[in-house]
């Protein structure tokens, strides 16, 4: 049997899918096949699954929207878990006395689309997650942020699992949440759901700040391309997308990986950018960078497979 025949005997509710093109799967559109892409159809399913793999020594990489991702052109050797759009549930709760709202969320789901709802319902803290484009897992993992915000403004405790398949729950100050950074990410811990706390605010106010900080993302991002979001980390006492303009890179290009003209500190997909365009350019970058003003670029999307 091949393994996507093996995997099919642990996933029944979910999709398996053969040397599956990873360009399909994340926001960059860069990507060679993993052997098997598996979208798990629940969360006891996700976990079989993650045990079976480590029963019989299969590599492993669990991934949720493809947003902060490059991908080798080669692809991935193994099996990689897609967990977006499933392992989705949504639920709230109205807590007594203080105005706040608890939300209970599954992993998979959207982080824009959470924050969106929450934030028609008149509940404030989530408005800068309304842009995100990863999913909530994603989001825990790297404590995503935009515009002051960060979910370590309004996690409580995040249930998660290890790649033995032991489930973990996490209070918010055992996740030790820091810039792009959490225990989850270090530990190689996968989110399961987590829990949010937000607070009641005037629903008018709350969606004139998602509208204007739509605006700003539509004006200073380029959306037109695709791209994994911000491509380096921000420096200690820099902003990463400055240092590249000043350096005279705005627009530079390896094959069609470019610079964006529009935000410097976002490398996009012209067309047909390969993986290897993508990683030269950011050598490139980061070697101009340091030449110029003494400071090197740690990239903040991450890289996965054979290049």
């Amino acid at each position: 049997m091949t393994l996507a025949e093996q995997m099919k005997t642990v996933i029944t509710e979910g999709q398996v899918l053969e040397n599956e093109p990873m360009k399909n799967h994340t926001t960059f559109r860069i990507g060679g096949p993993a052997d098997v892409l598996v979208c798990p159809g629940t969360e006891e399913e996700f976990i079989d699954g993650l045990k079976w793999c480590r029963k019989h020594l299969i590599p492993v990489y669990v991934i949720g929207n493809g947003s902060n991702l490059l991908v080798g052109d080669k692809g991935f050797r193994g099996v990689i878990f897609k967990i977006c759009k499933t392992m989705d549930a949504l639920d709230f709760e109205e807590i007594e006395g203080n105005g706040q709202l608890r939300i209970y969320a599954g992993s998979g789901i959207m982080l824009a689309r959470m924050a969106k709802l929450i934030s028609a319902k008149g509940y404030t803290g989530l408005e800068f997650a309304t842009g995100i484009p990863g999913t909530l897992g994603g989001g825990v993992t790297m404590n995503a942020g935009a515009y002051g915000g960060e979910m370590k403004q309004v996690l409580q405790s995040v249930r998660t699992v290890d790649m033995e398949g032991n489930v973990l729950e996490l209070t918010k100050d055992e996740l030790k949440l820091g810039y792009r950074t959490s225990r989850v990410q270090k530990e190689q811990l996968i989110v399961l759901s987590a829990v949010l706390e937000v607070t009641k605010g005037s629903v008018d106010e709350i969606m004139s700040e998602v509208d204007d900080l739509s605006r700003q993302r539509k004006e200073k991002q380029p959306l037109e391309y695709p791209s994994a979001g911000s491509t380096f980390k921000r420096p200690e006492g820099y902003f990463a997308g400055k240092l590249i303009q000043d350096a005279g890179l705005k627009g530079y290009r390896v094959g069609d990986a470019m610079v964006s003209e529009k935000h410097s500190g976002f490398v996009v997909n012209t067309g047909e950018a390969s993986a290897k365009d993508v990683r030269q350019l950011m050598k490139d970058v980061d070697a101009k960078v340091f030449a110029e003003f003494g400071v090197h670029l740690e990239p903040e999307i991450r890289m996965l497979g054979e290049f």
